[in-house]
């Protein structure tokens, strides 16, 4: 399944997916096995990991959190995981993929209603004004990205503003509104054993 890690390459021709959509090594287009429930449990929680680039212990500490809140578990997870500013840097289309934005959050090229912000877990709020910084607007590989998100949209729970290159989170997304192909039921009742 296309996780779109890539970035602008997997809406090409050129996406691993479309040249060889079957598993590596000599057994890989070889009849499959019946697969347990477990193992369907588990290969979601692993492409929701990594579709957002997470580790083990992020991963469970953000489930921690969804898990204390009152509303649906998984829906609040999936809310939890699109308010880091990796994901809504991506998301405004300041990046072509998560791990991109990441790295331009490492290195100091965003601030967050005025603070620079350089950790890519930082949650985001309802109202929180994104802006890429005052010296990095000159570098290509944001004026790339917003030549990309003219193209790919942004969703309308942000604000994107091109010419300044600033971003507004106006709403937090409803779970209609996020295109994840995951089934969050499969992770919560996975962590639920």
């Amino acid at each position: 399944m296309k996780l779109f890690l890539k970035g602008d390459r997997c809406y090409t021709d050129k996406c691993a997916i479309e040249r060889r959509n079957y598993p590596p090594g000599q057994h890989g287009q070889g009849r499959r096995r019946k697969v347990s429930e477990y193992a369907v449990q588990l290969r979601e929680k692993q492409r929701l990991k990594r579709m957002y680039g997470l580790m083990e212990s992020q991963f469970r500490r953000y489930f921690e959190m969804a898990e204390v809140s009152r509303d649906i578990t998984g829906e609040v997870l999936l809310t939890l995981l699109e308010r880091r500013l990796d994901n809504m840097v991506y998301r405004m289309g300041m990046a072509t993929s998560r791990s991109e934005a990441r790295q331009l959050i490492r290195h100091r090229h965003f601030s967050v209603n005025g603070r620079r912000v350089d950790i890519p877990s930082f949650l985001t709020k309802v109202g929180d004004q994104i802006v890429v910084r005052e010296r990095s607007r000159e570098k290509d590989v944001f004026k790339r990205a917003i030549e990309i998100s003219q193209r790919r949209g942004v969703p309308e729970w942000l604000e994107l503003d091109a010419t300044s290159f600033a971003g507004k989170v106006k709403r937090l997304p409803a779970r209609e509104e996020l295109t994840t192909p995951i089934n969050e039921r499969l992770v919560v009742e996975l962590y639920s054993k």
